[in-house]
């Protein structure tokens, strides 16, 4: 709890600073990222976004430097992806009874900083809108393991399998404590399958990994927020090509400017401030036909998204 309330000083002290003086993009890394060729993809999935959670937040402290008294909608959600060969989630993001279930294992004040306002929608309850239940879903593929992106996992047979590169999960599951952001519960007892982002350059990325080496669904480096953090890089069947940044960024209005979030919340969430940084100019340069969609931008995700249950 110690640590926890270290980063929330260090946070409240540098944000105001930081609204005047916010951390400048970098010149030179910018200039030297590279465009590899985007891989033909011979599949396409189809993509929907399953809104389990509105919020918002002061748009101050979700980019840095922007001097606004308004705030940004935010979201929580999960992401269905059906391919050919299975059906997958992308961050089974919310379980029924997430305040009680999954917040207390959070450090103070986290669960105050973070909780989503009610109601919440469980991934039980989303999947049912697709006629879909938990036996559907072949393996889940969280971008990485915060608490907000797994705690579906608890309305999942523990059979599904979770999909993360070897680096988050050893930071993740490793030492005697979770470290800040996790949350163990819904991971516990659970089918880990690692893999590694042992392919080539794409786009402004340095390293991936196609799932189905088909080109439909490419994981991407974007180490920073976590240290496996991943994007997800899809083959979509409108002819699309969409990118689930996770959070790299909490909204495309931070690859626009180039900016983090602010220390508020960024010392409390970043593992890796500069390698997060880095990893939001990879995004700011990357081809305009590419869509990002970062996992808590409402209208991002909006976009993507069906109506929520009434």
């Amino acid at each position: 709890m110690l640590s926890t309330l270290l980063a929330c000083c260090v946070g409240a002290t540098s944000t105001v600073p930081r609204l005047l003086w916010p951390r400048g993009r970098d010149a030179r890394f910018l200039a030297a990222l590279e465009c590899a060729p985007l891989p033909p993809a011979y599949n396409t999935v189809s993509l929907t976004a399953l809104n389990q959670a509105r919020l918002s937040a002061p748009t101050t402290i979700v980019a840095e430097g922007v001097r606004s008294l308004g705030t940004t909608p935010l979201t929580m959600s999960a992401f269905l992806i059906r391919h050919p060969g299975a059906t997958f989630l992308v961050d089974p993001a919310l379980c029924t009874g997430v305040h009680e279930r999954v917040l207390p294992e959070l450090p103070f004040p986290m669960p105050r900083v973070v909780a989503p306002p009610h109601p919440v929608h469980g991934l039980t309850e989303v999947l049912a809108e697709h006629d879909l239940t938990g036996v559907d879903i072949d393996f889940v593929l969280p971008t990485h393991l915060h608490w907000d992106h797994v705690s579906g996992l608890y309305e999942l047979p523990g059979w599904v399998p979770i999909r993360v590169p070897g680096v988050e999960y050893r930071w993740a599951m490793g030492g005697p404590r979770a470290p800040l952001g996790v949350a163990r519960g819904p991971l516990l007892g659970r089918v880990f399958d690692l893999y590694e982002l042992d392919g080539p350059p794409v786009l402004t990325f340095a390293r991936s990994h196609d799932l189905f080496g088909d080109g439909s669904v490419i994981l991407v480096d974007l180490a920073g927020h976590t240290p496996g953090s991943v994007g997800v890089l899809l083959a979509v069947d409108d002819g699309s090509r969409v990118l689930l940044a996770g959070d790299a960024v909490f909204t495309t209005l931070q690859i626009r400017l180039i900016r983090e979030i602010a220390p508020l919340l960024g010392e409390l969430t970043d593992a890796d401030r500069t390698a997060a940084f880095r990893a939001i100019h990879r995004l700011h340069a990357l081809p305009d036909d590419i869509e990002v969609i970062p996992a808590h931008d409402h209208a991002a995700v909006h976009a993507r998204t069906t109506p929520l249950p009434t």
